[in-house]
């Protein structure tokens, strides 16, 4: 039962040990982490949690904000942004606003994501939460919800433009968190991270990506750079293949070359050693219900990712299931139906509840009654 077998593997990630440290694989930086998109496995790691300044790849987390924006319906792609001269006046990478200059929040978004645009990103701020400070609050609100312990943001743009940037830090592992809930979540934002060059202004100004490894990296998705005297050369780089999505992210690189060349490096490592396994829940059977207001049950399993494996080993997992032939209604919502073994061999890795994915009440005696007048008047009309 090939479905079944794609359905089981999506539960087993955490049964699995998945190596931190790659024998030989040193990369240039001051931190590294290499991070699965799907499930959040991390698959390389060194000096994940040192705090550093993460120049330009803040706007990671400015970015994820302004697509929560847009796909909650708070804002619209074409809705009209205004500069303020707090916005043009920003340095660094920019797009040159002018005060007062009227763009949508598309061409905002798309000057972030490929120019690393401050302008765009301090008027989106703005446009979004009213002032740049109120938005830096949002920013440490969210980085708090997604776990990300090492962080504290101070702006919207990484620069250090204020007394109060030297406390503007995160880590590795907390860029790939927030590169992860950006990509995972919101896909669309590859619309503007996979541009190599486009134009804002009805075309009059050009755009180039800052991320070379969109043009260069076979399957590359994005995502972010930055650079600053204070924090080196950093990148959050995502690429995709065969359905495994990375993350690279690298901090404190000497060169912009050697930075480049070592997510390169740790995008290579995964894609040579992990495979994703993908569940197809559409797949699964239904239960039949007895005396129920409805026939069958459907089934559900948890949310299941996938199932991150070392490639060597892809073949190794098979499964079993079991299901109840019927059950008697009521039937609640999470209700146990059966259940998935996990086997390596004969090894037991994990055993997966399948439960009713909605509750089934049970016929009332009016409703039996006429049931049984039904089938009644059906076998008399067939004899």
């Amino acid at each position: 039962m090939k479905w079944i077998s794609l359905l089981a593997v999506g539960l087993l990630l955490p049964m699995l040990a998945l190596p931190v440290q790659a024998a030989g694989l040193e990369v240039a930086g001051k931190s590294a982490v290499l991070m699965d998109v799907a499930t959040g496995t991390v698959l390389y790691e060194s000096n994940p949690h040192e705090r550093l300044a993460p120049a330009s790849v803040t706007k990671v987390m400015t970015m994820l904000l302004i697509m929560e924006a847009v796909d909650s319906g708070k804002i619209g792609w074409e809705d009209t942004v205004t500069a303020s001269e707090a916005a043009a006046a920003k340095g660094g990478s920019q797009i040159y606003l002018k005060a007062g200059e009227q763009m949508s929040v598309r061409d905002m978004l798309k000057s972030i994501a490929v120019s690393s645009a401050n302008d765009c990103a301090c008027a989106m701020a703005e446009h979004i939460a009213g002032s740049e400070g109120a938005f830096v609050a949002m920013m440490n609100a969210r980085a708090g919800e997604l776990g990300m312990q090492d962080t504290t943001f101070v702006n919207c743009t990484g620069l250090d433009d204020a007394p109060e940037a030297g406390e503007h830090k995160t880590s590795a592992h907390d860029i790939a968190l927030m590169s992860r809930q950006l990509l995972k979540y919101h896909p669309d934002i590859q619309k503007f991270t996979t541009i190599w060059m486009d134009t804002v202004r009805n075309g009059a100004f050009g755009l180039s990506n800052t991320n070379k490894l969109v043009r260069f990296y076979q399957g590359a998705t994005g995502l972010k750079t930055g650079f600053t005297a204070a924090a080196g050369y950093c990148l959050s780089a995502s690429a995709e293949r065969e359905g495994l999505g990375l993350i690279a992210v690298v901090m404190g690189a000497p060169t912009s070359k050697e930075r480049n060349a070592a997510c390169k490096q740790l995008l290579d490592y995964g894609f040579a050693n992990f495979a994703l396994v993908a569940p197809e829940l559409e797949a699964l059977p239904e239960v039949a219900v007895r005396l129920g207001q409805r026939p069958t049950v459907a089934l559900q399993m948890g949310d299941s990712a996938g199932l991150l494996v070392d490639k060597a080993k892809k073949s190794t997992v098979s499964t079993s299931l079991t299901l109840e032939p019927a059950v008697t209604a009521p039937v609640a919502k999470g209700q146990r139906l059966g259940t998935v073994k996990i086997l390596s061999g004969q090894e037991l890795l994990a055993e997966i509840p399948l439960t009713a994915a909605e509750a089934v009440p049970r016929l009332t005696w009016g409703e039996l009654y006429r049931s049984i007048l039904r089938r009644t008047c059906c076998a008399k009309a067939d004899s």
